[in-house]
């Protein structure tokens, strides 16, 4: 998946996620726990409160809820700026209701914060910020101007000003954290859940192609036979023929025969699926990732090599969507941003497989060298870096995708850079640039105790 394809994963769209009828069941939860105190603060606790008004509020809310209902389908998507009309309701009700009831001296003054941190999980930043702005003054206002609580005795109930301060400072301080810090989890919830998603997208991609490849290499097995039949026959009647249409007609199908090999063969490069073809020697693998980019201007240089302790004989692995799309991924990060050489070095020995990928470009910014596989990641880019690769936006995605699907074939990932960035242009190294490292269990991607598969079997054929 491209850059420009990733980012249709946006954030902001989710403000269109939210069915109505989520709000009206919260909002009917509200209504029962208002009802619910204003009884039990009129009977339990003797507060003379002034009922007609409080009815008139929370009536108001179940007037509201009933026209939703009624106007609107159960599943009707809100758009951004009805949630928001919605919660800036709620929110007047509520400080309607503290100033009937004391003002700040009534401790439900606390679930003002209710509608705001609704809004920091699903609304775009700007939406958040008038709402906490709306919610701070109209607290402010009913802190300083409110019907205070009285007893039926006639006694005022109401904290000190410094408690009273002390509890509009915490409210205040609540809401501004409380909303900061569920807006910063749903950002990190919904960035994992899009990554995820184009994760399982390039995945299930690579799967299409590699069992399509799967029945083109099959149909290739079947038809080989019967088209190099055809194609010795044509041969041969070409040469005995005397008559030169009919010379010309057999030459047609011996040429036509060879077309469809070679269309055939073409088609095969799309994947190798085929029972004898799902492992394949390491080399062949790195290759076959690292294929759609060498013809890109740089230069690929492949070095395959037992490590210490390792046997000669360089090991069979598993040909898994998710190892060549991972590795696919990687390289082109590596082309992308190299200057003119690429190295891809392969080691092993009996308990360990690893992979390196080095380029000699100028390596990961140090700033965000610590976050690299987390999706999403975006910095600023100089205007070098735009004219260089200016299809690129930037959001570590494509690293996350690569890193995801090689830690689901057991894989580990780590990230670096090849050379010092302190040093001069003279002192670097050849391979300065960034460097990934993905390291396997001998186990988790070489099957067998020697590296070699079982017996897999006759292939099936294929039913006409």
């Amino acid at each position: 998946m491209s850059d420009t394809g990733m980012a249709m994963f946006k954030t902001g769209s989710r403000s269109h996620w939210i069915r109505l009828r989520t709000l009206i069941v919260l909002r009917w939860i509200a209504i029962v726990g208002q009802l619910l105190a204003i009884t039990v603060a009129q009977a339990v606790f003797g507060l003379n409160l002034p009922l007609a008004l409080c009815y008139l509020a929370v009536g108001a809310s179940v007037v509201s809820n009933l026209i939703a209902i009624y106007a609107f389908p159960e599943n009707k998507r809100l758009t951004e700026a009805e949630v928001v009309s919605m919660l800036m309701f709620d929110i007047a009700q509520l400080c309607f209701l503290l100033y009937l009831t004391g003002g700040l001296n009534n401790p439900f003054a606390l679930l003002v914060m209710a509608p705001v941190t609704i809004s920091a999980s699903v609304l775009r930043l700007k939406s958040t910020l008038v709402l906490g702005g709306i919610a701070f003054v109209l607290l402010s206002v009913v802190g300083l101007v409110h019907i205070p609580l009285r007893t039926r005795e006639g006694f005022i109930m109401q904290m000190p000003h410094d408690f009273l301060f002390g509890f509009w400072v915490a409210i205040v301080t609540g809401l501004a954290f409380i909303a900061g810090y569920a807006r910063r989890v749903s950002i990190e919830i919904h960035a994992m859940s899009d990554a995820l998603l184009a994760t399982q997208m390039a995945l299930v991609r690579e799967q299409k192609l590699t069992d399509l490849g799967g029945v083109v290499a099959a149909a290739a097995h079947e038809l080989g036979t019967p088209l190099a039949t055809i194609k010795l026959v044509s041969s041969e009647l070409a040469a005995e023929l005397d008559d030169p249409d009919q010379r010309e007609d057999a030459c047609l199908i011996r040429d036509q025969a060879d077309r469809c090999r070679d269309i055939l063969r073409s088609m095969g490069r799309a994947g190798k699926d085929d029972k004898h073809m799902q492992f394949a020697p390491l080399d062949t693998v790195i290759r076959e990732a690292a294929e759609p980019h060498s013809m890109r201007g740089k230069d690929i240089h492949y070095s395959v090599a037992p490590g210490r302790g390792g046997e000669t004989e360089q090991p069979i692995v598993k040909r898994q969507p998710e190892v060549i799309h991972g590795l696919r991924n990687l390289v082109q990060n590596g082309v992308d941003f190299a200057e003119s050489n690429l190295w891809i070095d392969a080691r092993w020995t009996r308990d360990t497989l690893s992979i390196a990928i080095a380029d000699d470009g100028p390596g990961y910014p140090p700033q965000v060298i610590g976050r690299l596989g987390d999706p999403f990641l975006r910095r600023r880019r100089s205007e070098e870096e735009t004219a260089k690769r200016p299809g690129y936006e930037g959001m570590g995605l494509g690293l996350f995708i690569a890193k995801t699907l090689l830690e689901r074939s057991g894989a580990a990932v780590s990230f670096s850079n090849g050379g010092d960035p302190f040093l001069t242009a003279d002192e670097h190294p050849a391979r300065s640039g960034a460097l990934v490292t993905v390291t396997w269990p001998r186990a988790a991607i070489s099957p067998g105790a020697e590296g070699r598969p079982g017996a897999l079997g006759e292939n099936q054929r294929i039913m006409t």
